[in-house]
């Protein structure tokens, strides 16, 4: 009679250096940004060197900041005797989960020198909280 064993806790899976590769590649190749909160708004910054404007979609939707673009770039260098040519495509999708008490209304966004800045105003704390003031009416 042979006996069967369970070798899978004895050695690593050989698919075990990759499964999280996917996610790492992702985080590599999506633009570096940061978010911050300031008195009155948040603000997003993502860095988009070499991407044009009209290749950005800006959308701010069910309380959710989503940026997605391409990157379109290509290179062509000639000599008298090499060429040179070089393109780099990719798309990019980052999203942004904003706080209950931003004005997702009036978000507004301008780029500066490849960096998207994306700023949200933030709710008065009455409108924020739902709060209403009343007035008390004299007889």
């Amino acid at each position: 009679m042979v006996e069967k064993t369970d070798q899978s806790g004895l050695w690593p899976s050989l698919y075990d250096p990759f499964r999280a590769f996917g996610a790492r590649l992702s985080d590599w190749l999506n633009p570096a940004s940061e978010a911050s909160s300031g008195s009155d708004a948040y603000d997003i910054a993502m860095e988009l060197p070499g991407v044009s404007e009209d290749d950005i979609e800006l959308t701010v939707e069910d309380g959710v900041v989503t940026i997605r673009g391409e990157k379109k770039t290509e290179t062509e260098k000639k000599g008298d005797t090499w060429y040179f040519s070089e393109r780099q495509y990719g798309a990019f999708s980052r999203s942004f989960r904003l706080p209950a008490d931003a004005d997702a209304a009036k978000a507004s966004a301008r780029m500066t020198d490849g960096v998207l800045h994306v700023s949200v105003p933030k709710l008065a704390a009455q409108e924020a909280s739902g709060a209403k003031k009343i007035a008390i009416s004299r007889k």
